[in-house]
C-alpha cells in the first residue's frame, strides 16, 4: 500500500507564488497566512487546502497572457469575442 500525498505538488504555496504575477503576491500571502493559522483547528484544515487549490487555479489564469486581453474584452462588453455557455455546453440553460 502506498501513501497518498496530502496535497498536489501544484498546491504548494511556493509553486503558486512562482506562477502568480507579483501584483497578486501580497493578497495571496495574506489569505494563505490567515488560512494557515486557522488550520491549527483540525476542522479548518480543509479550508487551507481549498484556498491553495483556488489560488493555484487563479495563478494559472492570471499568468496566461490571454487572460488580460479577455478581461479587458469583458470590461468593454465585446461579446463577439466569446463563446456562449450554450454553444460550449449544449443543454447548459436547461441544467440551471
Amino acid at each position: 500500500m502506498t501513501a497518498e500525498p496530502v496535497h498536489h505538488a501544484e498546491d504548494d504555496p511556493a509553486e503558486i507564488l512562482r506562477v502568480l504575477p507579483e501584483r497578486w503576491h501580497e493578497q495571496f500571502l495574506s489569505e494563505y497566512h490567515s488560512a494557515l493559522d486557522a488550520a491549527h483547528e483540525v476542522w479548518r484544515f480543509q479550508q487551507l487546502r481549498e484556498l491553495l487549490r483556488v489560488w493555484r487555479l487563479h495563478a494559472a489564469a492570471v499568468s496566461n497572457p490571454d487572460f488580460a486581453r479577455a478581461e479587458q474584452a469583458v470590461r468593454e462588453n465585446r461579446r463577439d469575442e466569446f463563446v456562449s455557455m450554450e454553444d460550449a455546453f449544449p443543454g447548459w440553460a436547461a441544467r440551471r
